[in-house]
């Protein structure tokens, strides 16, 4: 059988740089630059790891989901420090990009990008649901 000690997440970036910044100062995370990448220590004591890939294409799928308490709040404070939302066809979202939960689910969600392209999201798990 298959043993691990630990696991962890990772994903590229076209500049380490603006991620370090964006990360840090921005979301707000404490960042270990480690010299091939960069250790961004999350919550509940994970962490995911970032470097810099000269041909970094973009993901088309969201990479990252933070859960917060007040989607509402959250998205005002990153609107505040510069962060755009995105807005999907289709995905019932308000003027500010918050797609609400539908009756069967307990989650409202909203979706920006780091400067690289890649997709995050906001996710308020209003039931505690969310058992990631």
């Amino acid at each position: 059988m298959f043993k691990t000690k630990k696991a962890f997440s990772g994903f590229s970036v076209s500049n380490l740089t603006k991620a370090m910044e964006f990360y840090s100062n921005i979301l707000g995370f404490k960042i270990e630059d480690t010299g091939m990448g960069l250790n961004v220590q999350l919550p509940n004591n994970a962490f995911v790891f970032i470097y810099q890939k000269d041909n970094h294409i973009s993901a088309n799928f969201t990479i990252l989901n933070f859960i917060v308490d007040n989607i509402e709040e959250s998205v005002d404070e990153l609107v505040k420090l510069g962060v755009k939302f995105e807005h999907y066809k289709g995905m019932n979202q308000d003027k500010r990009g918050i797609m609400r939960a539908p009756k069967n689910y307990s989650s409202s969600i909203a979706w920006f990008q780091d400067p690289s392209g890649n997709i995050l999201s906001l996710i308020e798990d209003q039931d505690n649901k969310t058992n990631l």
